[in-house]
């Protein structure tokens, strides 16, 4: 008798172990699927990790495994240590990693609904005709039907089955959209035998190859650097390639691509956001062809699949363009990583578990591979450039942009200084950024408009007794939604009817305070009502299809001033835009976290690159009331070094990362003094194991989203203390508090690298 070793897709720590049939001993395989129960009258597709010969325990009754539903393996051993990896580092279950890691098409229990492909139906002739005479004898068949001769004159018409040099197959579903002819008719037909129906895969993944274009020639300056990536290759594993924006990044990736490719390894191409990956598709698929793939959540899940089992099965090379969960796909051989944009926090996986940033994900997986990692951006994240500064990554600048593309001037208003001699007291936009609006719509030229914020008013205030209109579930104010005429809820979705009164003490005026996109769109349509205007936020853009219509429509001049939150950053063409307004630079900075100025400046410099133009230097104004602030300084000057200089002095004297790894306990609880009582015994306990490493709990800013209390607890650790180490701690303190009364109320996760 044989034992398998079994993960199954549950936030479970261990593996399982169930008995081989003796009939099923020959195809099960190490990596394979098979549906076992687990629980009462449940069954889970799980992965075979170990097959074992001996009987691990005598006294157990082990069950049994039910079927196998794929003999051939669905990863690769090198992705199990990766999934192993990721468990470990990130603090969570195989089974969690498992369940985000496969397509759940693959991992469902019904074989029938586990085609990679969709399969579609096919018509043909019954028989061969020589001759277009030979059709006459088969209407004579049809007898009175007037539909069914019709439905086979189309078929003629469409198959060309006569004319081998231009005949072609018809599908069963454009058949009978041509012809206007119910399905019955022709499946008469069929039962006939005139026609006969066949069944055919249709991969859902093709890419419109189009012309296959020649690599443009490199700039000196891009030569200069992928000359510098390939050097540092030859001697460190990863590499940071820091280039202004406009420099060309994409074309030394394109070559590096090609490079690997020729050596017979996968190339994987990280992208922060989905709206990126398909404009960047475009241009690589006219170069790669069919040997690219694209993997994002955006697709369908038989979509997804397929891509995995074309890329398992891929006996070339390949080049896979994605975003974060692309790092759990099964290379058979991987030689290159690149991760774009890789300070963008989208790259940070939230929820669910397991909470990973797949930037350090990636950089693990090519180590796992032997692979080289490249790593690039316009503004790094100051954990990669503090690497490359100090040896541990190399680093390659590229300061040339391409072309005559220039930079934009930065202008800094002081809005308090404005608010002050009253002349922006009634309005959000300030006398130059005006100026420059109506200069640049004179000349044909664009604007765009940023404001990190949706919706109209972000705080509902009684004006008699300062009241302020709050969610039910979660600690936070409700913004009003002058579209919707709601108070909105952005945690939770909640919503209440505007308010006629305070509920607090019956008063009747409540005032709007803060703004967001739409009060900007509605300002902005007064000042310029005979100008076509768009919002591009989470409001108008929940769908894909809407995102790509406001874009097109920008893009292509049909709207002439676009307000947008941060989505403005995602693969917009600004090739036609004058002027960027930036409405409230402080907001962006007065956030508590140790990382805002960092994030501050990395978002204002991508917004700022919408102004960056050929030829013709654009405007980027920026509306603060602290132009004096370090920050802004170095915004101005695009100074990006005099910024990472300072926060890294600031982090280390206060023990952050780089210098220092973050680990935060976050718990959960619907009440609040139960929390209270178990943060506070668990973060003595992790006291007595890790000393002042621990810091006190405490509540977040928003200590309650969908009913839920929230408190943390902040481990500050050494970089050279061992992960494993630290993991060995948190179970046994977590074992250690299971005994508490009240404990099992708690929802308790880990945030790594936070």
């Amino acid at each position: 008798m044989k034992y398998a070793e079994v993960i199954l897709p549950l936030p479970l720590e261990n593996t399982y172990i169930y008995s081989i049939p003796v009939e099923m001993e020959s195809f099960v395989r190490v990596y394979c699927l098979v549906t076992v129960p687990f629980g009462k009258k449940r069954y889970y597709t799980a992965i075979v990790k170990a097959i074992h010969d001996h009987l691990p325990d005598p006294l157990f009754e082990y069950k049994k495994i039910r079927e196998v539903l794929d003999e051939k393996p669905v990863i690769y051993p090198r992705q199990m240590n990766f999934w192993d990896w990721i468990a470990s580092y990130y603090l969570c279950k195989t089974g969690d990693v498992y369940k985000a890691a496969v397509p759940s098409g693959l991992i469902i229990n019904d074989l029938k609904k586990r085609f990679s492909s969709k399969k579609e139906v096919f018509i043909r002739l019954a028989a061969v005709y020589c001759t277009e005479e030979a059709i006459e004898p088969v209407f004579s068949r049809l007898q009175r039907s007037k539909q069914q001769e019709r439905l086979l004159l189309f078929y003629v018409d469409l198959a060309r089955p006569f004319c081998p040099e231009s005949k072609r197959e018809v599908s069963k579903k454009e058949l009978l959209k041509e012809s206007g002819v119910h399905a019955a008719m022709l499946a008469g037909l069929i039962k006939r035998g005139i026609l006969e129906s066949y069944e055919k895969e249709i991969s859902r993944i093709q890419q419109p190859v189009g012309d296959c274009l020649a690599l443009n020639s490199l700039t000196e300056a891009q030569q200069t650097a992928f000359d510098g990536i390939q050097a540092v290759f030859r001697t460190k594993s990863v590499c940071l390639l820091h280039g202004v924006s406009s420099c060309g990044k994409t074309e030394i990736y394109i070559r590096l691509i090609r490079e690997t490719l020729q050596q017979g390894s996968h190339v994987l191409y990280l992208l922060p956001e989905i709206a990126v990956t398909e404009r960047i598709t475009e241009r690589l698929v006219r170069v790669f062809g069919d040997r690219l793939l694209v993997y994002h959540s955006g697709f369908s899940d038989h979509k997804r699949v397929e891509v995995w089992n074309r890329l398992l099965r891929a006996k070339e090379s390949m080049v896979v363009i994605g975003v974060r969960s692309s790092v759990f796909l099964p290379f058979a051989d991987l030689g290159l990583v690149i991760v774009d944009e890789e300070h963008d926090p989208s790259y940070r996986q939230q929820d669910p578990t397991p909470r990973y940033h797949a930037r350090n994900a990636a950089i693990m997986l090519a180590h796992i591979y032997g692979a080289k990692t490249l790593l690039g951006s316009v503004t790094p994240s100051l954990e990669s450039y503090y690497h490359a500064k100090s040896g541990k990554y190399g680093l390659v600048t590229l300061k040339v942009r391409y072309g005559e593309i220039r930079e934009p001037l930065i202008r800094l208003v002081d809005v308090k200084e404005l608010k002050r001699k009253k002349i922006m007291r009634e309005s959000l936009f300030s006398p130059l950024l005006k100026e420059k609006m109506e200069d640049a719509l004179k000349r044909d030229e664009q604007v765009v408009l940023f404001q990190n914020r949706r919706g109209f008013a972000l705080v509902l205030e009684c004006k008699s007794c300062g009241h302020i209109v709050r969610c039910e579930k979660c600690d936070v104010s409700l913004t009003y939604h002058k579209g919707l005429n709601q108070p909105v809820c952005h945690y939770c979705g909640h919503s209440v009817p505007f308010p006629s009164h305070c509920p607090s003490c019956q008063g009747s005026e409540i005032k709007l305070m803060g703004f967001g996109t739409e009060k900007v769109e509605e300002e902005i349509e007064a000042l310029f009502p005979e100008v076509k205007t768009a919002r591009l936020d989470f409001d108008t853009a929940r769908t894909r299809s809407a995102y790509e219509r406001i874009l097109s429509d920008f893009e292509q001049g049909k709207s002439k001033i676009l307000i947008g939150t941060r989505m403005l950053t995602r693969g917009l063409d600004c090739k036609q835009v004058g002027v960027v307004g930036i409405l409230n630079a402080d907001s962006l900075m007065n956030v508590p976290d140790f990382r805002a100025d960092e994030h501050a400046f990395q978002l204002m410099m991508q917004v700022s690159d919408c102004a960056v133009r050929s030829h013709k230097q654009g405007t980027v104004v920026i509306q603060t009331s602290l132009p004096d602030h370090l920050l802004m300084q170095t915004i101005q000057t695009f100074d990006y070094e005099r910024m990472a200089h300072s926060q890294l002095g600031e982090r280390k004297m206060f023990r952050y990362p780089p210098y220092f790894r973050l680990i935060v306990l976050v718990l959960r609880c619907r009440d609040e003094h139960i929390l209270e009582q178990i943060s506070t015994r668990y973060a003595e306990a992790l006291y007595q194991e890790l000393g002042d490493r621990v810091l006190p709990p405490f509540a977040p800013p928003v200590n309650r989203v969908q009913a839920l209390y929230v408190h943390q607890i902040m481990l500050k650790l050494e970089i050279t203390l061992p992960v494993m180490q630290v993991r060995t701690v948190l179970d046994t303190v977590n074992r250690q508090m299971q005994s508490i009364p009240g404990f099992r109320q708690i929802i308790l996760h880990y945030e790594v690298d936070n």
